[in-house]
């Protein structure tokens, strides 16, 4: 049966610049969707987060770019939490999909990747 299912993924820019961004959220969302065999079609929405440090781009313009001209897409920031990891890019897709939730692979690069040990991610 399909359902509407959510994928989490994180990762971080070296700097604040439209490309850092764009590189960043790219390599994060290109690896989601391979981890996970999504098609774009399945995709209902994607809501990004950026830590208050990230000014230079919106990190969905790397989706539009991508191709992901459908699918819904917001972007906010992260609430200001002290010694919070920096430059940190948040994603959460909704897709429809057959998959159960512990079947799906959420996914943590670069300087996020110590946010799912920490459970943070987990909230």
């Amino acid at each position: 049966m399909t359902r509407v299912r959510g994928v989490r993924g994180a990762t971080t820019a070296e700097s604040n610049t439209r490309e850092a961004i764009i590189s960043a959220t790219t390599e994060l969302l290109e690896r989601i969707v391979e981890e996970n065999a999504i098609q774009i079609d399945d995709l209902a929405a994607a809501f990004f987060t950026t830590t208050e440090d990230l000014t230079a781009e919106f990190p969905a313009l790397a989706a539009r770019q991508m191709g992901w001209g459908y699918v819904a897409l917001l972007g906010g920031q992260e609430i200001s939490v002290p010694d919070a990891q920096a430059k940190c890019i948040r994603v959460l897709l909704m897709l429809n999909t057959d998959k159960a939730p512990q079947e799906l692979t959420h996914v943590y690069l670069r300087g996020a990747s110590s946010l799912r040990d920490r459970g943070i991610e987990e909230v």
